[in-house]
């Protein structure tokens, strides 16, 4: 018999959590005994405007089940709202073990067309917004060694999407935070991972034709959160999930070619291009150090073969 992936006794964050896929996430770590801070600035698609109300539905939702559930309007932008968020949990239940980052807003325009301000605001909310979660829940989950953070990426940060170039840079971005929080997190049992959705929230509505909306409920992504949440989750993964289908995505590195450093080493390099982006015997790093490991063993393999 499967065992049920249980949250009980535990206490989660989670950050945009007033609809779509936060509200999903919110309610199905309550469904499964954690107590939920939910937070949620209850603005537009865009971040503009501000409300309370969308996180507390979500509360009385949870309540209405017998869950234990607060609400917060924090904006994830003013780090000093965040760490007061983090310490209403803390006055609440006493610690902070899951975090989920899944706060973000939309202001979609070709690269060209786009403000700067626009820019600027999707990182500032997506990236910083991360950011200031970890740095205020990571000195609790250090000091209890445990905690369990997902960061929220996107299909459009890893493979790109047009008229997105400010939220998959964003989205990337949030990657990069994950690989080495993930590494300097080992050591307290912190473990951290990133979700990459495929579901119709408000922010695709128009998007999409309606029979794929329909199979892309922000619900079928739920147990991937779950998994990357519990206490059993992996770490430095980056999960994809929508319409009930999960996959892995990873950043790999091909083993390459050694051409030297000499004066026709660009003319070598074109040459033998096809052979660098040859994905055959690719790797998955462990860390940044193995890119240079591998050139190094290289370089040193070259001078050795020309010195015998």
């Amino acid at each position: 018999m499967q065992q049920s992936l249980s949250f009980e006794g535990q206490v989660a964050i989670v950050t945009g959590a007033g609809g779509g896929l936060g509200r999903e996430h919110a309610l199905a770590l309550a469904r499964r005994g954690a107590k939920v801070l939910v937070n949620d600035l209850g603005g537009a698609v865009d971040g503009s405007g501000r409300s309370v109300s969308a996180a507390q539905a979500v509360v009385d939702e949870i309540r209405a089940f017998g869950g234990e559930a607060m609400a917060n309007g924090a904006s994830v932008t003013d780090f000093a709202a965040v760490q007061a968020m983090v310490q209403q949990a803390i006055d609440a239940w006493g610690r902070v073990d899951i975090l989920i980052n899944n706060a973000g807003i939309l202001r979609d325009k070709s690269f060209a067309k786009m403000e700067l301000e626009d820019f600027r605001q999707v990182v500032d909310v997506h990236l910083m917004g991360a950011v200031h979660c970890c740095k205020a829940v990571w000195p609790i989950m250090q000091a209890q060694n445990y905690g369990r953070i997902v960061m929220t990426t996107s299909s459009s940060g890893l493979y790109g999407n047009f008229g997105q170039s400010n939220y998959g840079a964003a989205k990337m971005a949030l990657v990069g935070l994950m690989q080495t929080l993930a590494l300097e997190g080992a050591k307290y049992h912190i473990h951290v991972n990133a979700l990459a959705p495929t579901a119709a929230t408000r922010m695709t509505e128009g998007l999409m034709p309606e029979a794929v909306l329909a199979a892309l409920k922000p619900k079928a992504v739920v147990p991937a959160m779950l998994v990357l949440a519990h206490t059993s989750a992996p770490t430095r993964t980056i999960l994809c999930a929508g319409a009930g289908s999960f996959e892995a995505a990873h950043i790999t590195l091909t083993q390459g070619v050694y051409v030297g450093m000499g004066e026709a080493a660009p003319e070598q390099l074109v040459q033998q291009l096809h052979a660098v982006l040859d994905q055959s015997n690719a790797l998955v790093p462990e860390s940044g150090m193995a890119q240079g490991q591998l050139e190094v063993g290289k370089a040193m393999a070259a001078r050795g073969a020309a010195s015998a």
